[in-house]
């Protein structure tokens, strides 16, 4: 039909293109000759178009919509060809006469969606029987006789028309007419029995849309009931909240109202110690000043005993002189009085006693100055004595100033020292009231830490027995860490208690440590509660009861610490047994994968990429292998089927390849995004799941090429079915989407390795629907068909192979919903044993037989998945205790 269709557009292409559209052509006859073949054609693309437009939708609802991408692409080139066609036609004056054109809409039926089939209006074209003129036309070729002016124009036979009937042969008008009629008729009822069809059709669409609305308005009930009792909860809650919030908000007050005063006694406590300090500064410099003043006195009493030794001194002198000038003075009286008794005794001897007079006289004047110089130097001895005298006055009275003032600076300061003294008691008074008030407060709010930590852990022992908690999951290694981290905060509440018992007045770091603890408690407690949900009975019971011993414990230790004589005596180390306990039972809870050691996840993802994109090089060598060998083997019809399924399955295996690379570009882009100053090995350890969902997938599209080059094998030699092949084609296209899945995890969103693999995932699916399309084609064209002949059977032969036939359907429909639960149950037991190393790819299940069929009948209905109901919370067994490493939330 798109030939069909290609071939009418380009006729009216090539009769479009030979008019010379700058005068009016289809007024001239040798226009008019060129156009006349496109009514014929204006015609058959008004049913063309309508009939591919039906056909689209039938394919659509019957095959996926990635396999018809190319026909949609054609039928919309084709749609606007059609479309610039008509408007351009009946623009033309020769058209308007001869015929109505339809119009077609704006844009091509949208055939993704199924009900734009009812919104779809068939394209009429409408050949009036009259001529809408009422003068002769003008004919086309000149001919000898033409009809009347005024009788109508027959368009029954359009060229017997234009061109004149053969050998001058011309039909009565009521024949014309009456086959025209019948025509009509024909036509009439042929659009009847469409539309009562398609009323049907539609009534039935409307009947089971009708139906699912019911369901979706009773599904929207319930949930809205659902939702009104969720909302009282949460309006519960929100109350609850709003308190826990006003008292947070009192509690934040009463600490802030604390730390404040707090902070003015210290402020008061700083200034008192600078006065304080201030005094001993005074008090260290009149001890200094004293200190300088007693050595004054000790300089001025060592001077005064001086100047008395200097005194007693010069007395001795004086005395001395005295003594000297008196004995001289008695021994010139003496030679005088001698001298005399010479004079007088010897007058004779006068000249010689006048020599010796004159001597004597110049030994008097001698004496005389002598003794002059010795008044002098009494005078200057007795100046000095005077002078000294005088000093020494002055010194007594300073001394007798500075003992006065000594005598009042030592009253001062013994008076000073004696109100220093009593400051200072006061303040040392002061000092232990503020200091015993900074315990009292430090205790208060240790106290209030304590109780708010005590209603942190109450709240979280009562969540396990709260119903509501019971739809809460929480995985085993979430609960390792958690309790990892409280053993570790026990450690650290052990090191503020020492501290606290060291120094009463900082309890600061005890406070932070019990802030800690108690969440990391409680949050321990939660998850506890919530991974038991989904444990076995066994672990589960007892992880319950360890952590409701854990949180009786925690509480009586938020008992000892609100009292003062029970809080020297505190045990935190009390908690370390059932920590421990909870410990314990996570790991053991922990899902078998995780038994491999971390140091090795990163080698392990890295040879499973490895082994995948070896897997798939050796699956593309494999198939041209196939191919090379199909080439010899086979020929006609064989040899193009198995071309054309192992071409697609090649494609599958090249977009795979690429799709794996560029993970592992990607996965190379988180990593060292993601690690900062860690090694490879210590990302993949610390993010052990995620690479364990990488080590899975990438196993599962290495298994899923190996088993879809095994299936192709078998069908190009005729061992195998081609189910098989389908089957490993819808299990390659979701092995891939699993591993897209993990990659993208951790992905930032903007990554262009991103975007690359997201395109890469939908060529991936796209080849996979290409294979499946390709193997179905190639089944039907291989597989022969026997032709169903009930000539020579009768009435009764009929209803009895009717109802064998009835048996047959019964038994295979009980086949199929056995084989449908045996499904599911593999896929359960798949799920189990998901998370051993190894189990996709050491052993291959082979697939169940299924019956054996005698007789095809029709094309197999496309796979679908077992209808079984989802299980409820309360309904796992042990074997759920496991879980796989593909089902983990990241």
């Amino acid at each position: 039909m798109f030939d069909y269709m290609d071939c009418e557009l380009k006729l009216s292409e090539s009769v479009f293109r030979q008019l010379n559209t700058a005068i009016a052509v289809s007024q001239m006859s040798s226009g008019q000759c060129r156009l006349a073949p496109l009514i014929q054609v204006i015609q058959d693309c008004s049913h063309l178009y309508h009939y591919t437009v039906k056909l689209l939708f039938k394919l659509h609802s019957c095959l996926p919509a990635d396999t018809l991408q190319g026909h949609r692409d054609r039928f919309h080139e084709q749609f606007h060809s059609l479309r610039n066609f008509f408007r351009r036609a009946s623009d033309m004056l020769y058209f308007k006469r001869l015929i109505q054109i339809p119009r077609l809409p704006e844009g091509p039926p949208n055939f993704l969606r199924a009900s734009a089939l009812a919104e779809h209006i068939k394209p009429v074209v409408v050949i009036p029987e009259e001529a809408p003129e009422d003068e002769e036309p003008e004919n086309l070729i000149e001919i000898s006789t033409g009809p009347p002016a005024g009788e109508p124009v027959v368009v029954a036979d359009l060229f017997d028309q234009t061109f004149g009937p053969p050998n001058g042969s011309v039909k009565d008008d009521r024949d014309l007419q009456i086959e025209s009629l019948k025509r009509e008729v024909e036509m009439l009822r042929s659009e009847l029995e469409k539309i009562k069809l398609e009323a049907q059709r539609y009534i039935s669409q409307l009947k089971s849309q009708v139906n699912a609305l019911e369901g979706e308005l009773e599904e929207q009930r319930k949930q809205k009931q659902k939702a009104l009792v969720d909302n009282e909860q949460l309006r519960h809650e929100l109350a609850q909240l709003r308190a826990a919030q006003l008292e947070g908000e009192r509690s934040q007050g009463l600490r802030e109202e604390a730390e404040r005063k707090a902070s003015a006694t210290e402020a008061r406590y700083n200034k008192l110690k600078e006065k304080h300090s201030e005094l001993v500064h005074v008090h260290a410099e009149l001890l200094r000043k004293n200190a300088d003043t007693a050595k004054q006195l000790t300089v001025t009493q060592q001077s005064q005993e001086e100047v008395a030794r200097v005194k007693e001194q010069l007395a001795f002198q004086v005395e001395q002189v005295k003594r000297e000038s008196e004995l001289k003075l008695e021994e010139q009286s003496d030679q005088l009085e001698k001298l005399k008794r010479e004079l007088e005794a010897k007058a004779g001897e006068l000249a010689h006693v006048q020599e010796a007079l004159s001597h004597t006289q110049q030994s008097e004047s001698e004496l005389s100055s002598r003794l002059d110089t010795l008044s002098v130097e009494k005078d200057a001895l007795s100046g000095a004595v005077r002078q000294r005298e005088a000093d020494l006055l002055a010194a007594q009275t300073l001394v007798r100033e500075t003992e006065a003032a000594l005598n009042r600076e030592q009253q001062r300061s013994s008076r000073e020292q004696g109100e220093l003294q009593g400051r200072l008691a006061e303040k040392e008074s002061q000092e232990q009231g503020l200091r015993q008030r900074l315990l009292d407060e430090q205790f208060a709010v240790l106290q209030g830490a304590a109780a708010e930590a005590a209603g942190i852990l109450q709240d979280a022992v009562s969540k396990l027995d709260d119903p509501l908690h019971l739809r809460c999951t929480s995985s085993p290694d979430y609960l390792v860490s958690r309790a990892q981290e409280a053993l570790d905060a026990v450690s650290t509440l052990e090191e503020g208690h020492a501290q606290y018992l060291t120094s009463l007045a900082d309890a600061s770091t005890l406070v932070a440590a019990l802030t800690r603890f108690s969440h990391l408690t409680a949050d321990t407690i939660v998850n506890g509660g919530a991974t038991s949900h989904l444990a076995p009975t066994d672990p589960a019971d007892r992880l319950i009861d360890t952590c409701r011993e854990c949180g009786a414990r925690a509480l009586e230790l938020m008992g000892q610490l609100q009292d003062r004589q029970a809080l020297r005596h505190m045990q935190a180390s009390l908690l370390r047994t059932p920590l421990q306990g909870i410990l314990q039972l996570g790991q053991e809870l922990k899902p078998k994968s995780l038994d491999v050691r971390q140091e090795e996840l990163g080698a392990m993802v890295d040879k499973e990429m490895a082994t995948t994109s070896a897997a798939i090089e050796d699956a593309v060598r494999r198939i041209e292998d196939m191919m090379n060998q199909a080439r010899h083997a086979s020929s006609g019809v064989k040899l193009e089927v198995n071309e054309r399924i192992l071409n697609s399955c090649t494609d599958l295996m090249k977009a795979i390849r690429f799709l794996v690379m560029t993970s592992t570009s990607l996965q190379k882009e988180i990593v060292e995004s993601g690690r900062g100053a860690a090694t490879q090995q210590e990302f993949y350890a610390k993010n052990s799941r995620w690479t364990e969902g990488l080590i899975s997938a990438s196993k599962a599209v290495g298994w899923g090429a190996t088993q879809l080059v095994e299936a192709a094998d078998k069908v190009v030699l005729h061992m195998g079915k081609y189910e098989e092949l389908i089957v490993c084609s819808h299990e390659i296209a979701a092995s891939t989407a699993q591993l897209v899945a993990a990659s993208k995890v951790k992905a930032d969103k903007h990554s262009p390795y991103l975007s690359r693999l997201q395109e890469c995932s939908r060529t991936v699916n796209e080849r996979a629907a290409n294979v499946v399309a390709s193997t179905k084609s190639g089944q039907e064209q291989i597989e022969d068909r026997d032709t169903m002949d009930f000539s020579g059977l009768s009435l009764i032969k009929l209803k009895k192979q009717e109802m064998e036939t009835q048996v047959r359907v019964l038994e295979l429909e009980k086949t199929l919903e056995a084989e449908r639960m045996w499904l599911g149950e593999l896929r359960k037991q798949h799920y189990v044993l998901a998370g051993t190393p190894g189990s996709p790819g050491e052993e291959a299940a082979s697939p169940p037989s299924a019956a054996p069929r005698s007789v095809i009948t029709k094309k197999p209905p496309l796979a679908q998945k077992p209808s079984v109901a989802p299980r409820q919370d309360h309904q796992l067994d042990k074997k759920d205790g496991i879980y796989p490493a593909q089902l983990v939330n990241y």
